[in-house]
Formats: C-alpha cells, sequence, structure tokens
C-alpha cells in the first residue's frame, strides 16, 4: 500500500508542558491511528472486489462490464483519489478546517459504501463518485492532523507518531481483503461493499467520541480562512464549474458518446493535464526563486520516475487481480481461496518488511542519495512485470501458475515501495519552493494519480497484443528508467541540493 503520510513542517504544537508528557504520544493520536486503519478498511476492502465486481457478469450479480473497461474504472478511480487530495487540503486549510475536513469527508465515503451495497447500476457510479469525494477530503487532513498534535522540534516523537499511523494504515490494507473480499465474492457484491460500509461507520463513530481529545489539542478553524470576496469567487467558479460540467455531459449524451469507456478516457487526459499544469505554473511563479526553480526542475524528474513506479505498482488492484481470478490456482488444502483475498499480500509485506528498510536506511542513507533511491525503486518494480511476464506465458498454455508467482512480484513490488514512497514525501518537503510549501504535498499525491490513470488503461492492450507481452514491455521500459536514473545519479543529487553519496 501507499505511504499516505503527509509531513506537516508547521504543525501547531501539542501539549508539551511537562518532561514526563513528551515521553508519551498525545491521546489524540489513538484516535487518529484507529479512524484511519477504518477507513482504509473501508477502501481497500472495497477495491478489492470492484474490479470483480464490474466485470462480472449481470447473471452473477456484477455489472457485466468488458475486462478492459472494468480495469480502466477501478485504475481511474484511485486515480481521482490522489487527484482530489489537492483541492482537499485546500478546503481544509480556507474553509472547513482539519477536523471537520476529516469528519464530513468520512462521512461521504461512508455514504457511497452504503450506496454501492443498493443494488442498481446507479448507486454503483453515485457510490463510487461520493467515495473520490470523500477520501480526497479526508486523506490529506488526517494526515496533517498527527503532525499538528506535535511540537515542531518534537522530530523523535513525531517520527514515531507517524510509524504508528502508517502501521493503522497497512493493518486496515490487511484485513480488509479477507473480511470484505470473502463475503462479496463469496456471497454477495452488495454484502462486500455493505461491510466496508460498516467498516468506515465504525471509524466515524470512534472518531467522533476521541473527539474530545483532540480538541483540547488542535484548533478547529481553517488556518487561513476565506475572506467574504474570496467566499464569493469560490461560489461563482463552482457554480461556472457545475454548469460547463452538466453542458459537457448533455453533448456527450446527445452524441451517444456518454460511455464508460469515454468517461475514463477523459478522466485520464484530466489526470495528466492537472500535474503537467501544476507544476508548470509552480515554475513559472514569480514568487520562486532561481535557486527554487533549479531544484522544482529536479523534482520533475522525480516525479516522472515517481509516476512510472505507481503505473506499474497500483495495477495490483486491477490487472493482477484478475490475474489471480483467472489464471492463478488458489486452491488450499482442498479450499478455493477468494481472489481478493491476494490484495492483502502487499500490505502484509509492507508491514514486515518496513522495519528492516527503515534499520537500513539509517545504516546506508549517507551512501544513497534520493534520486539513486528511486532509480533502485523503478528497477524493482520494472522487473516485478519481467516476473509477470513468465508467469502470463506459462498461464497461455492453459495451466493456472502457482500462487507463489504473485506472492514473488509483490515481495519485489513492495521492496521498491520501501525506496521510493517514504523518500518522496522527505524529498517533496526539501525540494518545495517557500511559497507553495503545503501545495507540494499535494503534488507528490499527482505523481500517483497520473500514474494509476495511465496504468488503468494499458490492460487493455492484452487484447493487441497478448498478456504477456503487456507485461514485458512494461517492465522493460520502467527498467530502462531505472538505469538512467541511476547513470545520471550524481548530476539529479547536485539538482536537489543534496551532499554527493560517500564512498562506500
Amino acid at each position: 500500500m501507499k505511504t499516505e503520510i503527509a509531513m506537516q513542517s508547521g504543525a501547531r504544537p501539542g501539549a508539551t508542558a511537562s518532561r514526563p508528557a513528551r515521553r508519551r504520544h498525545p491521546r489524540g493520536l489513538a484516535t487518529l491511528v484507529l479512524a484511519e486503519l477504518w477507513e482504509r478498511f473501508s477502501l481497500y476492502g472495497m477495491v478489492a472486489i470492484l474490479v470483480h465486481f464490474l466485470a462480472a457478469p449481470l447473471a452473477k450479480g456484477g455489472m457485466g462490464l468488458h475486462e478492459g473497461t472494468a480495469e480502466a474504472v477501478e485504475g481511474v478511480y484511485m486515480a481521482m483519489i490522489s487527484l482530489l487530495a489537492l483541492p482537499g487540503g485546500w478546503i481544509a486549510d480556507r474553509f472547513l478546517g482539519a477536523r471537520r475536513a476529516v469528519f464530513w469527508g468520512g462521512l461521504v465515503i461512508m455514504t457511497g459504501h452504503v450506496a454501492l451495497a443498493v443494488p442498481g447500476r446507479g448507486f454503483v457510479w453515485a457510490g463510487l463518485v461520493l467515495i473520490v469525494l470523500g477520501t480526497g477530503l479526508l486523506k490529506p487532513n488526517i494526515s496533517a492532523l498527527v503532525g499538528r498534535l506535535y511540537a515542531p522540534d518534537d522530530d523523535q516523537r513525531r517520527d514515531a507518531g507517524y510509524s504508528l499511523f502508517y502501521m493503522g494504515i497497512n493493518l486496515g490494507a490487511v484485513l480488509a481483503p479477507l473480511v470484505v473480499g470473502y463475503l462479496g465474492e463469496e456471497v454477495d457484491w452488495h454484502l462486500g461493499f455493505g461491510a466496508a460500509a460498516v467498516g468506515m461507520a465504525l471509524g466515524l463513530v470512534q472518531y467522533v467520541l476521541g473527539g474530545r481529545r483532540l480538541s483540547r489539542q488542535l484548533r478547529e478553524d481553517p488556518v487561513v480562512p476565506l475572506t467574504p470576496a474570496e467566499r464569493r469567487k469560490v461560489v461563482h467558479t463552482g457554480a461556472y464549474g457545475v454548469v460547463l460540467t452538466g453542458c459537457l455531459i448533455a453533448l456527450l449524451a446527445v452524441a451517444h458518446a456518454l460511455t464508460t469507456d469515454s468517461v475514463t478516457f477523459v478522466l485520464t487526459l484530466v489526470a495528466v493535464v492537472v500535474p503537467a499544469g501544476v507544476l508548470v505554473s509552480m515554475y513559472r511563479s514569480p514568487k520562486v526563486t532561481r535557486t527554487e526553480r533549479t531544484r522544482l526542475r529536479a523534482y520533475v524528474w522525480l516525479f516522472l520516475a515517481a509516476t512510472l513506479f505507481w503505473l506499474v505498482y497500483d495495477q495490483m488492484g486491477n490487472e493482477l487481480n484478475m490475474f489471480a481470478a483467472q489464471k492463478t490456482d488458489l486452491s488450499l488444502l482442498g479450499w478455493h481461496v477468494p481472489a481478493s483475498w491476494t490484495q492483502s499480500i502487499p500490505a502484509f509485506f509492507v508491514i514486515a518488511l518496513a522495519p528492516v528498510f527503515a534499520s537500513f536506511w539509517v545504516r546506508r542513507g549517507r551512501r544513497m542519495s534520493t534520486p539513486l533511491k528511486f532509480g533502485l525503486a523503478l528497477l524493482l518494480v520494472g522487473a516485478s512485470f519481467v516476473v509477470m511476464s513468465a508467469a502470463a506465458a506459462i498461464a497461455s498454455t492453459g495451466v493456472k501458475v502457482s500462487l507463489m508467482w504473485l506472492v514473488g512480484v509483490y515481495v519485489i513490488q513492495v521492496m521498491g515501495e520501501m525506496c521510493l514512497s517514504p523518500v518522496g514525501l522527505s524529498v517533496t518537503t526539501k525540494l518545495a519552493p517557500r511559497a507553495f510549501t503545503n501545495q507540494m504535498m499535494g503534488v507528490w499525491f499527482l505523481a500517483a494519480a497520473t500514474g494509476d490513470a495511465i496504468g488503468g488503461q494499458l490492460p487493455r492492450l492484452d487484447a493487441v497484443m497478448g498478456q504477456s507481452w503487456n507485461f514485458l514491455w512494461q517492465g522493460a521500459m520502467v527498467l530502462a528508467a531505472g538505469a538512467a536514473m541511476v547513470l545520471f545519479t550524481r548530476r539529479l543529487t547536485r539538482l536537489t541540493g543534496e551532499a554527493a553519496p560517500a564512498a562506500a
């Protein structure tokens, strides 16, 4: 699972009056960890069965979509969740405040899961839209709240607090497919979605009950509230946006072009154009100094590397998920394991490997620059798809492959994530222009949005070149990008302003 933690340097300090208190974590941390655990339970549980539900025939209670379309919908859905993290943070900073944003985001997410639990195509699309909107509001702000529990100079406790928060994310991601996946695949799809709704409801209840702990430690109001003039401008802009979107939908409907495929293609284009526009706007801003522009150029290369990484990595939710269902031997001691259970494997290995890599970076950190770590991440994730190419070649003969193929691929990919995801969060804050310090964390999430959207469309090429060759060319492309990143490590390191890696 992605390392979805936003380190906030300008956090409001928590209560740290006494020396004993500084040894303990703020009581509000438990509230945030458990709320995030249940939110991730609801999201990853639903994602584990989403592509199977969309591709399942109508006779089996599914949506009956073409497999390529179903995979594209899942990819674009995940992309929009990451894309809306940027406006979600802005809404909290200027309008709601982070605490209210988390609550309302969770409520909208739960409503979306409830809609998915109701049979009917209209409820499905409405549910997905609601979950995207709610997650975009909750995801960046609950991470920000964790940082605000600690004083700015309380680095050690802050890092430990984020580690606990990170464990909550992945514990929820491990448990969710086991519960939601079983109910959805083996009993009823909508019952699985209903279980995801229950998970989010538990998270909300826990968040509200623990709200008094948070209210004593965190401010409720927005950081920089909108002025009356800004409010009017936002209302007018929002109204224009709604009208424009409505007109576009109407035109597509009249032209009989309003199909699921056309919507996924448009949203993929949005996921590519928006990040590019944001980066260009920052680069051209008069608020950015010459040195900051140099560092921003270096960040663009890291951003592109991250986009390629997530393009491959996040296909675990669609292409590899379908591979598990159709071409993998899932029998275990005479019992057929639901394909969605394989979605627990990556999060399990994140929990298992995170301490190992944390220790490794402490011991070897000075000898490995950020560009080198990104290059290694690309080499690993690219190699994982070369392995998948071999598995797909075997499966093309009609033989179902061993589950260990997928386990091995997920281990390689998680090792790549350990090289890129936590490091990317850190380098984003270091290379951010001073005028865009808070917005840059949202920009980091945009790399995942672009990668997810493009990666969701690539499985369509299976019908053109075959699945094995499709895996192979993607793996080779990312391997080449990783090799180039390693080759130009020293040049990129100079651009980032980091010290050159020490000799081994």
